[in-house]
């Protein structure tokens, strides 16, 4: 993909984004190391978690979008912070629920592209 790191991290979480909402289980796991962590209000969740409720069915998403604007991409050599505002509609064993947060996701520069090992979400207020 030509272009910079900037943007190249911006197209890769939104394809990572258009994965979440396929429910993709697949592609999913191709945007993320296999140590990936999401750390939210119920603590740190782990690769293997997150890819097992959406293989089984138990969290599926229908939306999920970057607000315009909100996006912050920083490069520190092989090393990648992009924050923004995220909001989604997912489900969770039959429980509709709709979320506006902000996210950091951490990238690394691996000889595979920019993967993402660690993401943090906080509710935006």
């Amino acid at each position: 993909m030509n272009g910079t790191d900037e943007e190249r991290l911006l197209s890769l979480a939104q394809a990572w984004a258009d994965a979440i909402v396929a429910n993709d289980v697949r592609a999913i796991g191709r945007y993320v190391t296999d140590d990936w962590v999401l750390v939210d209000q119920d603590g740190v969740g782990t690769r293997e978690k997150f890819l097992s409720l959406v293989a089984s069915g138990d969290l599926t998403h229908e939306v999920m979008r970057t607000v315009g604007g909100t996006a912050r991409v920083r490069v520190y050599g092989d090393t990648a912070v992009l924050t923004a505002r995220v909001v989604n509609t997912a489900h969770y064993r039959g429980k509709a629920f709709h979320a506006d947060e902000w996210t950091t996701d951490v990238y690394l520069r691996t000889p595979n592209g920019w993967l993402c090992t660690h993401s943090h979400v906080t509710p935006a207020a």
